[in-house]
């Protein structure tokens, strides 16, 4: 109870939204920024209390400050004092994307329609890693071009940004195939699908690896938007991630205290 006063000042707002157990689980975060954005996004995404702490464990705060590969001191204020905004389609990318909740060992091969069949199985808890306003379209969504069938692995509407989310599988890494192929779906979607208030399409490809060189040769030049994350099936090593946001902030703070002096 005391740790709690310390914490939440008479000064702070305190949600009413959340309960005592939401707290208890937000004041074993010693970084104020992190509790904060916790916090918010336990209010914006009505998290109950197991799924607040899912975020915690699966670092969700890192893995966003991670995720565009640039973390700065305003990315970090604007995630404690708003959550995340979703505001373009970027927005709405983590990687990785941690699918812990399959409970398929790590090491183990595993084929893409299994993936496919395990993510459906559990879609409450993949779309609670998705984030906010996502909603579950279907699998297997069939495209035709020229009398050929083809078929997006998965299929979701985000209603924040009013779009089609199109997801490709791959337990392999990252290919330009993979790429191109995911592009013709998208074509098809703005083309055939899409209604008239709808934005264009977005594709994320779900890989187990993905080199940055290569991401960039294979998403590069694309009129669509196209992204390339990996997924793991375990929780990241939380000290691990940390170490590499506080990597990335020092070189971004060295960089513009450099440039300062210019």
């Amino acid at each position: 109870m005391r740790r709690f006063y310390q914490t939440y000042s008479i000064q702070q707002t305190v949600s009413v939204k959340l309960s005592w157990s939401h707290y208890c689980e937000l004041l074993s975060i010693s970084d104020a920024n992190k509790r904060s954005f916790y916090e918010k996004e336990a209010v914006n995404s009505n998290w109950s209390v197991r799924e607040l702490k899912r975020q915690i464990d699966s670092s969700l705060y890192e893995r966003l400050l991670l995720s565009n590969g640039d973390a700065n001191k305003e990315k970090v204020l604007s995630l404690a004092q708003k959550g995340i905004e979703i505001n373009q389609p970027a927005d709405i990318i983590r990687d990785p994307y941690v699918f812990e909740f399959l409970g398929v060992p790590e090491n183990k091969p595993m084929l893409e329609s299994d993936l496919e069949k395990a993510l459906v199985a559990q879609i409450e808890k993949f779309l609670l890693e998705l984030g906010r306003g996502f909603m579950f379209v279907g699998t297997q969504q069939r495209v035709t071009l020229n009398n050929t069938h083809y078929y997006v692995d998965m299929v979701f509407y985000n209603k924040i940004l009013r779009a089609y989310v199109l997801i490709e599988l791959k337990t392999t890494k990252l290919t330009p195939e993979a790429a191109g192929q995911l592009n013709m779906y998208l074509n098809y979607y703005a083309a055939e699908v899409n209604d008239p208030d709808d934005n264009p399409p977005i594709g994320i490809i779900l890989c187990t690896e993905k080199d940055s060189v290569a991401a960039e040769y294979a998403l590069g030049g694309l009129s669509n938007n196209i992204f390339a994350s990996r997924y793991v099936l375990y929780m990241p090593d939380k000290e691990q991630l940390i170490a590499q946001v506080e990597a990335v902030l020092k070189n971004w703070h060295e960089k513009n205290d450099g440039s300062s002096h210019e």
